[in-house]
Order: structure tokens, then sequence, then C-alpha cells
């Protein structure tokens, strides 16, 4: 997931280096340059075998060719555009934005925050057995989020279940990070 501050200061040099098969989230709200980034991302994804979702705007997602949207809870609409998007996630802080985006249809939810986090907008972690069982509460996968780092992410990634998804991370991906 991308930042527009300090936490995400090359975006481009991460996402040239990301594996085949993750993905990014680009959630650069209001940068004046959005759309030529996400144009290059696209691009960038398409070449490199990622996923592609534009945060909370679809037109632009359609406009650059994105595999789908991401829905922070706040701008979850009722019902998205299904139809036009291979892939909608949605980020869920508590059991009642988890509920918002199932009834939303989306195909995964991101659950925050996992782990102790600088995000400004991270709340108390709710660890692992708890992301574990609220993962396997939902009818669609869960990605864990919050404090994500090279040391912890394996330990998320070990907990068995087909609900547990994965893992989004936006400061910890960078160029320490053997990825």
């Amino acid at each position: 997931m991308t930042d527009r501050t300090e936490r995400t200061p090359d975006i481009l040099g991460v996402v040239a280096r990301l594996p085949a098969g993750w993905g990014v989230i680009y959630r650069h709200f209001g940068a004046h340059d959005r759309e030529e980034i996400a144009s290059t991302l696209s691009q960038l994804a398409a070449r490199r075998g990622l996923c592609l979702l534009i945060a909370a705007d679809p037109d632009l997602a359609l406009k650059v060719g994105a595999d789908g949207v991401h829905w922070p809870a706040r701008l979850l609409p009722g019902r998205s555009g299904r139809a036009r998007f291979g892939l909608e996630t949605a980020s869920a802080h508590n059991a009642q934005e988890r509920r918002s985006a199932v009834r939303a249809g989306v195909d995964a939810v991101i659950i925050s925050p996992v782990f102790d986090s600088d995000s400004p907008s991270a709340g108390t972690p709710i660890g692992l057995p708890r992301f574990r069982s609220i993962a396997r509460s939902l009818p669609v996968p869960a990605y864990g989020l919050g404090g994500i780092d090279e040391t912890n992410a394996a330990r998320l990634t070990s907990l068995t279940g087909d609900a547990i998804a994965g893992f989004a991370a936006v400061s910890s991906i960078h160029e320490n990070w053997k990825v």
C-alpha cells in the first residue's frame, strides 16, 4: 500500500522490486501527479505480473487499466461497481466495517492493525490470534495490515486457514526488505 508521506518515498522503485503475484494499492489521495503515477504503476504492474488497485477512485482505475479498486472503510459505497472490476478490496478496523465490506460484495478485506504500527490512523493492535479468528469468520479472504515488517510477516503468513490470504504493508516494504 502506498502513502503520500515519507512512509513510501520511492513507490516506483519499490514496485519495480516486488515479486510477480504481489499487489499494489495506490493511495496517493489528492496528489497533483496522481494520474501520471497511476498510469506508470499500471504499466509497471502489467510488465511485472503484479495486481494494481487504485484506492477509492474507480474512474482513475478504469482510465489506467488497473485490476480494481480498494475502498477505505470510510469511503466504501453501499454496493461497489463489481461489474467493472476484476477485484475490489476494503479496509476494516472493526466489526461494523467488516460487515459493511462483506455487504458491499468486496473480494477481500484488509484488517488492521494486526501489530503495533507507526501509522497515524492505527488503533490498538488486535494480535495474531484475534486476526486469525476474524479472518476465519469472514466469507472472503482477509489480509493483515499494521506493523507488518520483515520479521513478523512470516508469523502472519504461517497461520493456517484458507481465509487468511496474506499481508499488506506500507512503510516496511523498502530497500532493506528482501522481497
